[in-house]
């Protein structure tokens, strides 16, 4: 599970902009486009769980 103090999602969601940027360019080598899908996959999945543990908070706080 990932904590707020050790994920940052604004940085995650920057670099997936990066990644997807650069995948974008003509001539890029296969090789690179598959290490940026591989990043990209793994941001999205640390994106996905980093929102799942915000949402819980928020409903337990509104449980409250």
């Amino acid at each position: 599970m990932i904590r707020e103090n050790e994920f940052d999602y604004s940085a995650a969601v920057e670099e997936l902009e990066k990644l997807a940027s650069a995948v974008e360019q003509p001539g890029v080598p296969l090789p690179d486009v598959e290490r940026s899908i591989r990043r990209a996959d793994e941001l999205i999945r640390a994106c996905r769980e980093y929102l799942r543990g915000a949402r819980t908070r928020l409903d337990e706080m509104q449980k409250d």
